[in-house]
């Protein structure tokens, strides 16, 4: 199972983004089972939205809440205080309280991979970033 993050959505949606070529090549390889949070999903409709990108959002939502690009985990209380918690520890990094609630669903359900082109994941030091 692989994680996938806001900005690796983003730019496999959006052929301006200068991850585009890359994001789409890596979708284009069968990765086996991806998996986003409900947190990343709003992330990703806003990102879009603001971008101007309003029919990609669209498009997302409904691939997305049909099942067809991904598993979406949705974050209980305990996920979320969790997420809390590491955003108070790591108040050294500059990561968004998204960011952390990714790294909890990360290391609670094992995930080796995580497919985003945000540095943060790199930092988190428990997850191999692709591509």
């Amino acid at each position: 199972m692989i994680f996938v993050d806001t900005g690796a959505w983003f730019a496999s949606m959006v052929p301006s983004d200068a991850n585009h070529a890359a994001a789409s090549q890596w979708l284009s390889q069968d990765q086996g089972p991806l998996i986003t949070t409900d947190y990343v999903v709003s992330e990703t409709l806003t990102l879009l939205v603001m971008r101007r990108q309003r029919l990609q959002a669209e498009a997302f939502g409904k691939a997305i809440f049909s099942g067809q690009l991904a598993q979406l985990h949705l974050l209980s209380e305990g996920d979320i205080r969790a997420a809390w918690d590491v955003f108070l520890k790591y108040g050294d990094k500059q990561w968004s309280f998204t960011d952390c609630t990714s790294k909890v669903v990360i290391e609670k359900l094992r995930i080796a991979s995580a497919f985003s082109f945000d540095h943060h994941f790199r930092q988190f030091g428990t997850v191999a970033v692709v591509p």
